[in-house]
């Protein structure tokens, strides 16, 4: 078993995240996505057609893809301590939020990334200046709901830590770290959260 991925990159660093907190380790292989290694052919036929990071290699050959499902697969392995929920409310709490911050929040900053960062310019060839802008202020005010909503709670889906705390982390960490989209002072419980969560020894990992 073993784990294609690619440090420092959101949707990897979810995984790692993830493995960190369940103390579990396992073999990892460094793919370049900046030199397009996942795009190459070898790569493509043989681990994932469609050409994303990360890829758990499990020791069939077979391979198991995007991050939320790799992090499901080590749930079932090692169902303590719990990321996706015990109890049927909780483990509907954290899927609504894991799908909230993808759909919601990770799409637009992918997006400003997409269209309007120098990094992807050499791949993207039509960056559209107009989609960048539009997804900025979605990404802003997507800031303010986050801040809304924490309010009462101490973690995303409650009082426990979940995935979906650990999706919302790489997202915001991207969106502030790659994009400049930065949340404000004043969105005090984001702070608040942001603060303890990037404090885990995991976030790190």
């Amino acid at each position: 078993m073993k784990l294609y991925t690619y440090p420092g990159a959101p949707n990897p660093r979810r995984v790692h995240i993830y493995l960190a907190e369940k103390g579990v380790e396992i073999p990892f292989q460094k793919i370049d996505i900046m030199k397009r290694e996942n795009r190459q052919p070898e790569f493509l036929e043989r681990v994932n057609p469609m050409g994303g990071i990360p890829v758990l290699e499990l020791d069939d050959g077979s391979h198991i893809a995007e991050s939320v499902a790799i992090c499901r697969y080590f749930e079932a392995l090692h169902p303590t301590p719990s990321l996706f929920g015990t109890t049927p409310a909780e483990q509907g709490g954290v899927e609504m939020w894991i799908r909230r911050i993808e759909l919601n929040f990770m799409v637009p900053v992918g997006m400003v990334w997409i269209h309007g960062s120098p990094l992807t310019a050499a791949v993207m060839k039509n960056q559209i200046a107009e989609v960048a802008d539009q997804n900025r202020k979605v990404v802003e005010n997507y800031f303010g709901f986050l801040d809304g909503q924490l309010a009462d709670r101490e973690f995303l889906a409650g009082d426990t830590y979940s995935m979906a705390d650990i999706n919302a982390l790489c997202t915001l960490d991207f969106a502030a770290q790659l994009n400049n989209l930065h949340h404000k002072p004043e969105h005090e419980n984001l702070s608040r959260w942001h603060a303890a969560v990037s404090g885990r020894p995991s976030a790190s990992a």
